[in-house]
């Protein structure tokens, strides 16, 4: 196979790795061992080779242009895969390394995952894990993300899906609020309550309500004055706040519903639910570290994987 690349060509696409993950040259040049004109020169050399500008500087910072962000995160994605190649080869592939990027929906990241990443790191001291909570779906391969959890399915087939469990819902409300406006007793009278809506990040939509119905699962368009994006919290702490009724997952408002600041209404049309889903590309070389945290969230479910070597 012909060479690509030479040795100051790979030495060049590290600092400026380098220097895109720290925002400076001068950062860059102190963690590579190397003068700050030397990185200027090894990007400048990195920038004429590709015929792009990878950086706009001024004389206070750096940052990255939008070709040099989207190569920055195939470079840094190829380099952890070198890394990761030479660990295994070296025997080190026993001891999972490296930054683990997770993103989490802000109901069970608060829920689930945050609560017990701390067990995690103590069972793996070397992976660093970065976190980014939102309800919003992520570019793998653009924005660098190793996994995610989602309480959909995903509709691309590049990603798989390993299902956690799933997610009751239930309407609530706060006594307050029902005191006021009347505890409502069937689906019709939904229409004469404040119903707090949420927008779907990926469709801008307000999503309707799941109820279960004759045996059957049927969606309500609710309508309120109150409208969350972003954080389904935001809807929980209205409804706390005696805004109105709320349809939220069971786990979020079970300590609520346990010390009577909500009430559950509509109980009789209960029973629906939302999947939830680990979801990661599809890779013919997982990391060990990506592996070892399927493995472990999926201890903490009671399930396991056989897709991926056990850690």
């Amino acid at each position: 196979m012909q060479r690509q690349f030479d040795d100051m060509q790979l030495g060049s696409i590290e600092l400026f790795c380098q220097a895109a993950e720290l925002g400076s040259f001068t950062a860059a040049a102190t963690a590579s061992g190397v003068t700050p004109a030397a990185v200027s020169r090894s990007i400048a050399r990195l920038e004429a080779r590709l015929g792009v500008r990878l950086f706009v500087r001024t004389t206070r910072q750096i940052r990255l242009t939008d070709a040099g962000r989207s190569y920055f995160e195939q470079c840094r994605s190829a380099l952890a895969q070198l890394a990761e190649a030479e660990r295994a080869v070296t025997g080190q592939q026993a001891l999972p390394a490296g930054r683990l990027r997770i993103s989490l929906p802000t109901t069970y990241g608060h829920y689930h995952v945050l609560p017990v990443l701390a067990d995690f790191r103590a069972r793996y001291p070397l992976v660093q894990v970065e976190v980014h909570l939102g309800n919003r779906n992520i570019d793998f391969a653009e924005e660098g993300f190793d996994l995610a959890v989602r309480m959909r399915a995903p509709a691309d087939s590049s990603l798989i899906a390993r299902k956690l469990g799933d997610a009751a819902l239930v309407v609530v409300a706060s006594p307050v609020y029902l005191a006021r406006a009347g505890t409502p007793r069937t689906l019709a009278d939904l229409a004469r309550h404040e119903c707090i809506q949420f927008e779907l990040p990926s469709s801008g939509r307000c999503i309707p309500w799941l109820f279960r119905q004759d045996g059957k699962e049927i969606e309500v368009m609710t309508h309120g004055g109150y409208c969350c994006s972003a954080d389904v919290l935001g809807g929980v702490t209205l409804a706390r706040g005696h805004a109105g009724l709320f349809q939220a997952y069971r786990y979020v408002v079970e300590g609520d519903l346990r010390h009577g600041r909500l009430v559950e209404v509509l109980p009789e049309y209960s029973g629906c639910s939302r999947p939830i889903n680990l979801v990661y590309p599809h890779a013919r070389h997982v990391p060990l570290r990506v592996r070892c945290f399927v493995d472990f969230l999926l201890e903490q479910q009671g399930l396991t994987d056989t897709s991926l070597s056990p850690c």
